[in-house]
């Protein structure tokens, strides 16, 4: 255990493709105008939670594949009222309910903003023993995803002749 004292704040910075419609997309999540707007940056400080998020427009750096940025509420009706302002928004791309997500029970609403970033906004009820099974589908987009799986080729035994089955060939497995 070290000495240092907590972090005040947490600092983000993104990198977008179109910094205007980055900021109607988080002006309308975030309830509130950036802080500092200057041309190919902007700035939103928010006082809860303690966080401070940049976006940068460099459309070549935006990354596929980010994973998810989220908040954790204090209550489910905290939840619920920010998914009704969400919701009125339009903003709301899924909802879940009673999920075991991350080895935790959750409710929970995502979002999504104009460069495919997803923002999860999350009640945290419990600790959980196991994760859904349905986020180890290759096809879900939240959540705890697993890493892709690279599909092995199959090799029927009538094609093989009289040549050995090598392993890792997809014949022997």
């Amino acid at each position: 255990m070290n000495n240092l004292p907590p972090f005040p704040r947490m600092h983000v910075s993104l990198y977008v493709s179109n910094l205007q419609e980055t900021l109607r997309f988080y002006t309308a999540f975030f309830g509130k105008h950036p802080e500092k707007v200057k041309p190919g940056y902007a700035k939103y400080i928010l006082e809860k939670p303690s966080l401070i998020i940049s976006f940068v427009e460099n459309p070549s750096r935006v990354m596929a594949n980010f994973g998810h940025l989220g908040f954790q509420v204090e209550s489910q009706e905290e939840l619920e009222k920010q998914r009704n302002i969400a919701r009125n928004l339009g903003l709301i791309s899924s909802e879940e309910i009673a999920v075991n997500c991350c080895y935790a029970l959750q409710d929970k609403f995502w979002v999504t903003d104009p460069d495919g970033i997803q923002w999860e906004v999350y009640y945290f009820h419990q600790d959980a023993e196991f994760n859904d099974p349905k986020f180890a589908n290759e096809n879900t987009s939240q959540c705890c995803i697993p890493q892709p799986k690279s599909e092995k080729k199959k090799i029927a035994l009538r094609d093989l002749g009289t040549e050995k089955c090598v392993p890792g060939s997809g014949c022997c497995d």
